[in-house]
């Protein structure tokens, strides 16, 4: 929107994202939601617009982000959606007071690796107040040596790859976005790994 760093710009898997809650818009009325990393906040955007009880966060130490929330809220009529600053990795107040919540989005937040563990040491410590919660996350392929396999199995959760094509977001064009073109995107759902008999 105004550049691309970080979260001034809808990157292409916010749209991504935001197709994969278009596409299931009516499993959204009710649910607690909650867009980390949030910056333009395509994703929680819908997710509002579509009745959710939406609250974005990102990060404390970001405010021109925050603000970018705020604004996106404004300019799409959902004054009243809350925005928070939560530092991935940081037990906060903010992040011990969150009510808990039923799905967690986050697009393009597995960027640096340097980030990866404080993003699911958050995500499990939410998943921990809520363990029938989902983290919907949509990623750009970067590097084939990046993974968070193993960090996942250290925070006992699992993935589940979600394809593009069951949600429609396999085309050339998406909201008039090229997508993917150049980039490749990915979709999984994180949740808890349950020992078997729970």
């Amino acid at each position: 929107v105004l550049d691309s760093q970080y979260g001034m710009y809808v990157w292409p898997c916010a749209v991504v994202l935001a197709q994969y809650l278009w596409a299931h818009r009516r499993s959204l009325p009710g649910k607690r939601v909650l867009e980390i990393g949030a910056g333009v906040s395509l994703p929680g955007v819908v997710a509002a617009r579509c009745g959710a009880q939406v609250i974005l966060s990102d990060s404390e130490e970001l405010p021109r982000c925050l603000q970018s929330c705020r604004s996106s809220c404004l300019m799409n009529r959902l004054p009243h959606v809350p925005v928070l600053g939560l530092t991935w990795g940081r037990v906060s107040p903010e992040l011990l007071s969150l009510a808990p919540v039923d799905i967690i989005l986050g697009s393009d937040v597995f960027f640096d690796p340097k980030d990866f563990e404080d993003i699911l040491t958050t995500i499990y410590f939410l998943l921990e107040k809520n363990p029938h919660a989902q983290f919907w996350t949509t990623y750009q392929v970067r590097s084939a040596d990046w993974s968070i396999e193993a960090l996942l199995y250290k925070w006992k959760l699992k993935s589940t790859h979600v394809p593009l094509h069951s949600f429609g977001a396999d085309k050339e064009h998406l909201a008039s976005s090229s997508l993917p073109g150049r980039h490749t995107i990915e979709m999984m759902i994180i949740s808890l790994a349950q020992s078997e008999g729970t």
